[in-house]
């Protein structure tokens, strides 16, 4: 349903300073992409700061689409497929940082954090903090019953990772001592990052279930599995590295089963 003239004109008052903020972001990204190449010891912190403006970006979208459904009574589809494109924006700068690898030795992408060095524990971890709760808005948004629900499986593998791979894991290591100044923020990255390595490896075998019956969905879901149990690893927890062993295993037996099948 179309607005009319005075829903119109209620929307376009409400919403504003949201337009604006959106065009002063839209603007600052496009100056900032072409200044990335000028400095390359500049670019990575530059990557993570259009990351952020990508959220905030989202955050935006998504209170016009609420707006716009308060006073219509109608979805915006259009405003929130671009809230969607922009928060896949700030996960793919953050890759373009930290790396997409999901199952790799920390040695692997261990380089590409020289460029954030400066960039604390508890900076990390409110960013990670940041992305999780707008696209767990953005999802609340789309509705359970969305077209995008199996692509949101995708996402949030893609943040699980992000997540993972923006800790400086020597650090953070030393990090778990409870003398170390930044000992909270880095247990409370650590542990989300566990939970969002396990929803990922969770949420693609749900995948596989009960929507696509995709062999490689349920093979990302194993890649997921062994990522968190190499992160376990690393942290020096045997007893959930031998637990999550165990699934992987289950899982392993089961892919092997469905593939000789197809």
């Amino acid at each position: 349903m179309a607005k009319t003239s005075h829903e119109q004109s209620r929307y376009l008052e409400r919403t504003s300073g949201f337009r604006e903020a959106i065009e002063d972001i839209l603007k600052r990204e496009k100056e900032t992409v072409a200044q990335l190449h000028q400095n390359i010891d500049e670019a990575a912190m530059k990557l993570v700061g259009l990351a952020e403006d990508m959220l905030n970006l989202t955050s935006n979208y998504i209170v016009l689409y609420g707006v716009s459904e308060a006073i219509t009574r109608t979805k915006d589809d259009d405003v929130l497929n671009d809230a969607r494109k922009s928060v896949v924006k700030a996960i793919t700068y953050m890759e373009g940082v930290v790396s997409n690898y999901v199952d790799v030795p920390f040695a692997d992408y261990e380089g590409r954090l020289a460029g954030i060095a400066a960039l604390s524990a508890a900076d990390r971890y409110r960013i990670i903090r940041k992305m999780g709760l707008t696209i767990h808005l953005l999802e609340d948004a789309f509705g359970e019953n969305s077209k995008w629900k199996w692509s949101f499986v995708e996402l949030e593998g893609r943040f699980a990772t992000v997540a993972k791979n923006v800790l400086d894991l020597k650090t953070a290591v030393a990090n778990t001592d409870p003398r170390s100044p930044d000992y909270e923020p880095t247990m409370y990255h650590l542990r989300l990052t566990k939970k969002l390595l396990s929803q990922a490896a969770d949420r693609y075998r749900e995948k596989y279930e009960l929507s696509t019956r995709n062999i490689d969905d349920l093979k990302l879901a194993i890649v997921y599995l062994s990522a968190l149990r190499r992160f376990s690893l690393v942290l020096g927890d045997r007893e959930e590295e031998e637990q999550i062993k165990k699934k992987q295993n289950s899982w392993v037996t089961r892919f092997e089963a469905d593939l000789k099948k197809k």
